[in-house]
């Protein structure tokens, strides 16, 4: 078309960095009475990629998140994680990496229609995984099939590796309740109140079945306890914060916030993998301290005492614990 037009190659880029400069001019304002965009949520979409943009045009890059696009989180993605019947509701949200980067319990409830809480934690969880590995997709792939016929590092475990996991402890006949459940390797590991009791209520082990859960309670101790350990050295190695304690409450609290009421247009965006909208201000995030969980059938006690910490910025920061129904 360019050549058509009798437009050189100086020219051409020319118009191609006129054309960038005007989209990374756009205002939130812009986007919705100029262009017509009046979803949200599309708005967020674009504001992140522009302000993604803008930072690979100062020398910085575009985000691994940028490599994540909206039919890979809507398949692989959720079915990674164990919640592949919101596929559609991401896809008509076109939620790509920078929009995960992006989503809170809030966004997952208004605007993603996911009202249960563990299914809110379930994602949030695997979000923080993509964190931890800063959003590299193959770097992910890379280390799931090391452990793919191996019981080791689980923290990375999509929902189908559990399963295997679950049929290969002689437990096979529970394995099919984990289906579309949002059990996955991050909430095993990083939910500090994921223990057998939730598993076993997670797999419909009836509460009679005393040997089937000890012998759950013997295996997830091999399994999680050194995943645990290993998930809290690597939060100090990135100066991601200090250990924390496991969760009491039975029930998920709504995150307080110093700032007051925050509107939609707010967004709640965390500043890590990629940089928030530029009038988007970022939520301050609580920092209670946790305690210990001591239901029966808990992790044993040398499991819990190395529970990981909760990240700063961490999407499940503001929860207590999460409760976990067989679905």
């Amino acid at each position: 078309m360019f050549r058509l037009c009798g437009c050189s190659g100086i020219k051409l880029k020319q118009a191609h960095f006129g054309i960038m400069q005007v989209l990374l001019g756009l205002t939130d304002e812009d986007l919705e009475l100029g262009l017509g965009v009046s979803s949200l949520m599309h708005r967020r979409k674009l504001r992140l990629a522009i302000e993604d943009y803008r930072d690979a045009e100062n020398g910085s890059g575009l985000s691994k998140a940028a490599d994540m696009d909206h039919h890979w989180v809507a398949k692989a993605w959720l079915s990674d994680v164990g919640l592949p019947q919101y596929s559609q509701a991401f896809h008509n949200h076109l939620v790509d990496g920078r929009m995960l980067n992006s989503l809170t319990r809030r966004d997952l409830e208004r605007h993603l229609n996911i009202t249960k809480k563990f299914h809110q934690v379930s994602l949030l969880l695997g979000i923080e995984l993509l964190h931890l590995l800063n959003f590299d997709k193959e770097a992910l792939q890379a280390r799931r099939t090391l452990c793919e016929h191996q019981n080791v590092d689980p923290l990375v475990w999509t929902s189908h590796r559990v399963i295997k996991w679950i049929r290969d402890i002689d437990l096979k006949e529970f394995a099919e309740n984990l289906l579309n459940s949002g059990v996955h390797g991050a909430v095993m590991v990083l939910d500090p109140t994921f223990n057998t009791d939730a598993m076993a209520t997670a797999l419909g082990i009836p509460s009679n079945k005393h040997m089937v859960r000890r012998h759950l309670v013997e295996e997830m101790k091999t399994l999680i306890g050194p995943a645990r350990m290993d998930a809290k050295k690597d939060y100090e190695c990135l100066g991601l914060g200090t250990p924390l304690t496991l969760l009491c409450q039975n029930s998920l609290g709504r995150p307080p916030s110093s700032t007051g009421q925050h509107t939609d247009e707010d967004g709640s965006l965390r500043r890590r993998a990629v940089k928030p909208p530029s009038g988007l201000s970022p939520k301050v995030r609580s920092r209670q301290d946790l305690s210990c969980h001591n239901s029966c059938g808990s992790l044993p006690r040398e499991v819990r005492d190395h529970t990981p910490p909760t990240a700063e910025g961490s999407p499940i920061r503001d929860y207590t614990s999460i409760g976990v129904t067989n679905v």
